[in-house]
Parts: structure tokens; C-alpha cells; sequence
């Protein structure tokens, strides 16, 4: 279902059951869930100083939310095997003999080898979409519920993945996701669009204390130890940054959401502008291919892929 041989970079959704308003104001019930698609923008930055998987963009909202992830095995191979512990039960306590380990204890031979081959089994697991997405999902419905006093689903059963498999669709679907908010209607411009990458890349307000207090609090994070991750970072951005990053230059990203952002408004459809930003000329994208991509990604990208996240797995 995810083959890095072809691409390591994927589109991900997911919906509240019914796609109900449960992450921003509920129009039936009258009640303002708003303050959860904060929880939800935490839990996906948190995740992603845990796992090897970078965040290319993500837009949180009112009954669903977008991820463009880049899933980076390299990361997770690189570092020793008590950080990948360390990583693992900051979300879950983990078995026994691994607390004993982390604990000091003394272990014979063959304890120490199931402790390696567990640690293993971890990081595999560290650079899973499919488990960064059920640590993602679960606790958030969990805290959901705590908050309404009921149980039940929150989420619907199951996540979608698209592969991106070219420079095109990399950089549509991280349009496609920055314009959510602008396309919904719930806001004017691209830097105005509360939790979406965007915004955090042009104004950077995440708190990172507060969010680890604010989900230890809530009993889903156990103990974070983890440097904060940035997003994905562009090319031009940070030239000595040892991981490649998101191969375009981000001013003219910028622009080019901009640009594509007033033109998918009802009143400005079709209306070409003059100042195209040069980065679809050297990609080699007509306007009018650029235009159907960023306002019909779902369509003309079908979802191949329906993944079911992993059941609890506290081991």
C-alpha cells in the first residue's frame, strides 16, 4: 500500500463520522468545538518529532483534515536504540522488561536480545503511516469523548493515502491543502487560515511546552523528550539542513499559492493572470492543467488507498 521505491510522499485524510462539525462549531447541536482542531494540530506536530515521517503541509478542519507527509526511514535508522524507546513509550509504557531496562536493571543474555528485538519491531513501527495515524486518530477521539461524556466513533473507520508520485502532484496537493480554509470559505487569504501549515509557516505560533503539557494532561503522551520537528523545510530555506527538503523554492510557492488562491474564487474562474509565477514554466504546467489541479486534486487524483489504522497495540 505505501512502496517508497516509487515515492515517499502521500496524501492523507480523514473525516468525522457523518462528517459531522466536531472540530469546529456544530450548526445542529449549536455547540463550538473549535478549540480541538488545535488538539488535532499539536498531536500531528508532536507525532511527527516522534516518528520519521515530515510534515509537508497539513490544513485541520471543521469535520476533516489534510496531511501531505514525507515518510523518511533514513531518519529513524540513523539514531541509537534507546532514543527509538525513548520515542516509543513517550506514547506508550511499553512492556515490562522494557521498563526494567530503561529502569537500570541488570538483564540476562537472552532479555537483552528480546529487548533488541522488540526495539526493532519499534522502529519499523516509527516510520508507519499507518501507526502514526492511529496515534493521531485514537487519542483524539478518546479525548473527544472524555470531553462530551459519550462513546462511540469519532472519526469514520477509515483514513485515505494517496501516492504522490511526481514534482506536479507534490506541489498541487500542497496547494490544494493550503487553500482549504480560502476554498471553504472560512477564510480570506492564505496567512488569515488558522491551522493550516501556511499560516505557521508565515507566522510560527506553536507553542511547544503547551502543547506537551496540554496532551500529557489529557493522559496521551506519556513523557516527550523529543526536539520539536519543523515542517518540512523548502529548499531555499535552509541550504545546510542535512535531510533534503520540499524541492521548490518557498517564495515562489508562495506566490503561487497566491496566485492560484485568487483565481479559484468564483468570481476570478478562468481569469488568467499576468504574473505567473515561473515555477510552473520550468515544471512545465499550462495554467489551465494548474488550475483544474488545484481546485479538482481529488478527483483527478482518485483515492486508491483506504487504510485502516492499527488496533491498540500498547507492546
Amino acid at each position: 500500500m505505501i512502496s517508497l521505491a516509487d515515492t515517499p510522499y502521500y496524501h492523507i485524510t480523514s473525516r468525522c463520522v457523518r462528517r459531522a462539525f466536531l472540530c469546529g462549531v456544530d450548526h445542529y447541536s449549536g455547540k463550538n468545538y473549535e478549540h480541538r482542531r488545535q488538539w488535532v494540530v499539536d498531536r500531528i506536530r508532536l507525532l511527527s518529532s516522534l516518528f520519521a515521517i515530515d510534515v509537508c503541509a497539513y490544513a485541520v478542519m471543521n469535520n476533516h483534515y489534510h496531511l501531505v507527509l514525507k515518510i523518511c526511514p533514513e531518519q529513524i535508522e540513523e539514531i541509537s536504540d534507546n532514543d527509538v524507546m525513548n520515542r516509543w513509550c513517550a506514547l506508550f509504557k511499553g512492556p515490562l522488561l522494557i521498563q526494567r531496562y530503561r529502569d537500570g536493571e541488570d538483564l540476562k543474555s537472552f532479555e537483552r536480545t528480546t529487548v533488541s528485538d522488540i526495539v526493532n519491531v519499534w522502529r519499523s513501527k516509527l516510520s508507519s503511516i499507518s501507526w502514526f495515524m492511529r496515534c493521531l486518530n485514537q487519542p483524539i477521539a478518546h479525548q473527544a469523548n472524555r470531553e462530551d461524556n459519550c462513546t462511540g466513533k469519532f472519526w469514520e473507520s477509515r483514513f485515505t493515502s494517496q501516492a504522490l508520485k511526481s514534482e506536479e502532484a507534490l506541489l498541487s496537493c500542497m496547494a490544494y491543502v493550503d487553500l482549504n480554509p480560502v476554498r471553504a470559505g472560512i477564510a480570506d487569504t492564505p496567512e488569515t487560515s488558522s491551522h493550516t501549515s501556511i499560516r505557521e509557516r508565515l507566522q510560527p505560533e506553536f507553542v511547544l511546552q503547551q502543547a506537551v503539557d496540554d496532551q500529557t494532561e489529557c493522559g496521551d503522551l506519556l513523557d516527550f523528550k523529543s526536539i520539536l520537528k519543523p515542517l518540512l523545510h523548502f529548499e531555499n530555506r535552509l541550504v545546510n539542513e542535512p535531510q533534503p527538503g520540499i524541492l521548490f523554492d518557498f517564495e515562489e510557492y508562495l506566490a503561487l499559492v497566491d496566485w492560484t488562491g485568487r483565481n479559484i474564487r468564483s468570481d476570478k474562474r478562468g481569469h488568467i493572470n499576468s504574473a505567473l509565477p515561473p515555477i510552473l514554466d520550468r515544471l512545465q504546467i499550462t495554467f489551465d492543467q494548474w488550475r483544474i489541479n488545484t481546485t479538482q486534486f481529488e478527483v483527478i487524483h482518485p483515492r486508491r488507498f483506504n487504510r485502516q489504522a492499527p488496533q491498540l497495540d500498547t507492546g
